[in-house]
């Protein structure tokens, strides 16, 4: 039987068809919104986010360096941005874990902030292998002569009466979680007159600080991805027995922004599966040392990875 509508009915049912596809297609075009924090390396992560986005046609909105840890994180829960680069180490703090020793493992890491994000409709994906977290640096001339590469070359060296003094805060020499406890897991201790203790917590005076022998400084205090470990000329040593947490950066996004842009997943596990942690190092400098912008920096990595 055919049905027959009449003009009004039908006038009526043609906006409706009109209204919901005009709405489907803004909704759809509606640019995924991408943040950071507001330090060097969430920048140029951030950027690194926006360029492949748009370069794959998936429209962005710029909020960049919107803050700190907590308000970037509040943002993304609040649905006020999309996707934003975090670390997997700060799941200790969202999820009030300090004392699991989860934190330690890098796939123990991403499989617990993983899994209780997803209960609240946020998605972690693969983080880069990099990892920013409290390091124990040398002087690149040191560890080239003496065959330095991790925490344990060093315990040797030190146990062979290798020259040694290290330049980091009080807070890294007195925290039980910094300095105590990688000479606790690598079995070394280091005197006093070993030690240069400069006040604040500030990386840069630190790696300057071995960077110019300062007092006969060759180590230093630093942070696994800073930018100036390159262009200073200092080597991160190696925690293979893992003392401190794992912080490696990846991208958390909205599921429901996820379910509307698939393909974001793989486009951005791709990129970020390149960032050891020499090339965030070289990155970072690029923008901390060399006064170069994010945006550039990040264009001409990913350049470098189409070729």
């Amino acid at each position: 039987m055919r049905l027959l509508l009449n003009p009004l009915l039908t006038a009526c049912l043609s906006t409706v068809v009109v209204t919901s596809t005009v709405l489907a297609t803004a909704q759809a075009s509606e640019p995924v919104v991408v943040s950071s924090k507001i330090d060097t390396e969430g920048s140029v992560l951030g950027e690194l986010i926006i360029q492949t986005l748009e370069r794959h046609g998936i429209a962005t909105q710029d909020r960049l360096q919107l803050g700190g840890t907590s308000v970037v994180r509040n943002a993304l829960l609040a649905a006020e941005i999309d996707v934003y680069p975090e670390y997997t180490g700060n799941g200790a703090f969202f999820f009030d874990m300090t004392d699991s020793p989860v934190w330690n493992s890098a796939d123990d890491a991403y499989q617990t902030v993983r899994e209780r994000d997803a209960e609240q409709g946020l998605i972690w994906l693969q983080p880069a292998s990099a990892n920013n977290t409290w390091a124990m640096s040398i002087r690149q001339d040191v560890a080239e002569t003496h065959g330095l590469d991790t925490l344990e070359d060093l315990a040797s060296y030190l146990a062979d009466g290798g020259e040694f003094k290290f330049a980091a805060s009080a807070e890294f020499v007195e925290s039980a979680q910094a300095l105590p406890a990688f000479q606790d897991a690598y079995g070394f201790e280091l005197s006093d007159d070993q030690l240069l203790v400069l006040s604040g917590g500030n990386t840069a005076a630190t790696m300057r600080a071995a960077a110019q022998q300062t007092s006969g400084v060759n180590g230093a205090m630093t942070y696994g991805t800073d930018g100036g470990l390159t262009a200073l000329g200092l080597r991160v040593l190696e925690d293979t027995l893992g003392v401190q947490p794992v912080y490696q950066p990846a991208p958390v996004i909205r599921e429901d922004v996820l379910a509307q842009y698939p393909d974001i997943e793989g486009l951005l596990n791709d990129v970020f599966a390149t960032l050891d942690l020499v090339t965030l190092q070289t990155l970072n400098a690029d923008v901390a040392v060399n006064g170069r912008s994010a945006d550039q920096v990040a264009r001409e990595y990913l350049d470098s990875l189409d070729d």
